[in-house]
């Protein structure tokens, strides 16, 4: 069963100013808990459009939300092509766009899908099981300067020379399948003392895997600016974070896209084309409160950041992130 704790809730629903009649697309629906609750404030007149890549979760969903199945559209799709699943579907502008980042509850606790350390499995972590590109795809066939890369540009791991080296020696002798093979790889490779801090000695490189496989970074990038351009006026966008890498992403893009362009002294106007595009909701990320944390351990790193339109997007805005693809 595809069961998943929506972090942020309450601050999402006020946040994102839901008006009845409104448009707003859900771009990570996973188990529907955000959509559900956002299906329930529109009336006949509303529409909530809910995406997601991930077959399980989208079908999950449109179980949760059979009540609301007349104001809800539901696509299989990565949020990349937000734009062009709209547009194929005549909407050509929202009042609100969701993304709520990061795997699911459900991804980590099926064994099967390959995303936790915690459980023994064959090496995956597609969020889209119809793509080919796989985990265990990388770790067997990456070379070693790419691996390096990935660990220590997705992943922040100090140790990244050593670990890549590691599975470079093991997989001449033998292909890496499993979770736990790579687990077990990652152990002898981090020096003794590294390892009892820190937490889990797999994490980091577990997630820059992730990341690589599904193309988390580039995806969000462009899906951010993709929002951008589509939703209206007055609408807003909110991000649900939960490292450190997506939230520079949003954090970066909401600041340069909030921030207007600098105006000549002799200049009695400011030019449309200098006007910021967008003001912060909440000039800090909004955090889980301790009740939340209370309930579920795993919101502690989430973040919540929250922009609206107020003129027309300008491309000048774009915010090009320093990093590159692997």
């Amino acid at each position: 069963m595809f069961k998943h704790y929506s972090v942020l809730e309450e601050e999402v629903l006020e946040g994102m100013n839901i008006k009845q009649e409104g448009i707003y697309v859900d771009c990570t629906v996973g188990g529907g808990g955000h959509a559900e609750r956002i299906a329930s404030r529109l009336n006949e007149k509303g529409l909530l459009v809910a995406i997601d890549q991930d077959k399980e979760a989208l079908e999950a969903a449109e179980q949760r939300l059979q009540p609301f199945k007349d104001r809800t559209l539901f696509i299989h799709a990565n949020f990349r092509q937000i734009e062009e699943q709209l547009a194929s579907r005549q909407i050509g502008s929202v009042d609100g766009i969701l993304f709520d980042l990061g795997v699911s509850s459900p991804q980590l606790d099926h064994s099967e899908r390959g995303f936790s350390y915690q459980h023994d499995a064959k090496l995956d972590m597609r969020m889209d099981r119809d793509q080919s590109l796989d985990a265990r795809e990388i770790v067997n066939d990456w070379s070693y300067n790419r691996l390096v890369k990935i660990f220590f540009s997705y992943g922040e791991e100090k140790f990244s020379k050593q670990i890549a080296r590691k599975i470079e020696s093991t997989r001449q002798k033998k292909r890496i399948d499993t979770t736990f093979e790579l687990v077990e790889i990652i152990k002898e490779a981090i020096p003794a003392p590294a390892r009892r801090k820190g937490g889990h000695p797999a994490k980091r490189v577990f997630q820059a895997l992730r990341i690589a496989v599904n193309d988390e970074l580039s995806a969000f990038n462009d899906a951010l600016h993709q929002a951008a351009r589509v939703v209206d006026r007055n609408g807003r966008i909110a991000v649900i974070t939960f490292q450190s890498l997506e939230d520079r992403i949003c954090k970066q893009a909401f600041k340069k896209w909030s921030t207007a362009k600098p105006v000549p002294r002799n200049l009695p106007v400011i030019p449309e084309d200098h006007k910021a595009p967008f003001k912060l909701a909440n000039k800090k990320p909004i955090m889980p409160s301790e009740h939340e944390l209370g309930d579920n351990r795993r919101s502690r790193s989430a973040k919540l950041r929250i922009a609206e339109k107020i003129e027309q997007w300008n491309e000048d805005f774009t915010y090009e992130e320093g990093w590159k693809k692997s």
